[in-house]
């Protein structure tokens, strides 16, 4: 037999676990603990933010009036107002569907929209309502002041992440993996908005909406790389205070 002042085995039937060895398992939990809570803590510091996502009730049951633009995607041009910059917002409508069909017929125009916006870090998004929240402007309503044209901030290769400016904006938390993917593509399918989301800045920019290279909707070939890293190339032109990246290739010059 084994006298008292030597070590024992561990054997599975019995009842008693010897002393060094519990110890030595206690040990290692504690160590591997602390070490994933280190660890986990470490990797969230060093993540970029892209910033809080959240719903806005920024209009409080009013509306914008401004121009209709329906490329690449429905945005709404508001003019300034001396007090108020321009802005370039760009429209979607409930669920994971776009305004398409609603804002062509007032291509050009001046037009009434409604809603709530999503946003996060400088992307905003417009979720506009049912019945007249998206209509043409009153006749009698005084003429808008003339839109600038596009001003081209010349051409970039960027790296970032392609989602859907909906979720991307604040209506879901972001995540990762094929679910996120299949979430993605359906509201881009259903013409909610293309975002980019760049990991280092334009003109202190790192969201932009997503557009071929001839200013049309983004490139169909482009829907099987979303929620995954990806280098793209193209021009980048600014639209008020929107951003848009009018993709033509991807970095290793295969045609968009």
């Amino acid at each position: 037999m084994l006298g008292p002042r030597e070590r024992g085995f561990f054997v599975g039937y019995f009842k008693k676990v010897p002393s060094d060895v519990r110890a030595l398992m206690i040990g290692f939990m504690v160590f591997f603990l602390a070490g994933m809570a280190s660890a986990s803590v470490f990797l969230s510091l060093n993540t970029e933010s892209p910033g809080a996502g959240s719903y806005a009730d920024e209009l409080h049951g009013e509306h914008l009036t401004g121009t209709m633009e329906v490329e690449p995607y429905p945005i709404l041009r508001v003019p300034g107002n001396g007090t108020t910059p321009a802005r370039a917002i760009m429209l979607a409508g409930s669920g994971k569907f776009g305004v398409d069909d609603r804002a062509l017929p007032l291509a050009g125009k001046a037009a009434r929209v409604g809603g709530i916006f999503v946003k996060r870090g400088d992307l905003e998004m417009l979720l506009v309502g049912g019945g007249d929240e998206l209509k043409a402007a009153d006749p009698q309503s005084p003429a808008a002041p003339a839109i600038s044209a596009p001003q081209d901030l010349g051409r970039w290769r960027l790296t970032g992440e392609i989602c859907d400016g909906k979720c991307g904006g604040g209506a879901m938390k972001p995540g990762t993996g094929l679910a996120h993917k299949a979430c993605a593509n359906l509201c881009i399918s259903g013409g909610v908005p293309p975002v980019f989301v760049s990991t280092a800045p334009v003109d202190g920019r790192v969201f932009f909406m997503l557009a071929s290279k001839d200013g049309g909707p983004m490139p169909a070939g482009l829907l099987d790389k979303t929620s995954v890293p990806v280098v793209l190339e193209g021009r980048v032109e600014r639209r008020d205070d929107l951003f848009i990246f009018r993709v033509d290739r991807f970095a290793n010059g295969t045609g968009a």
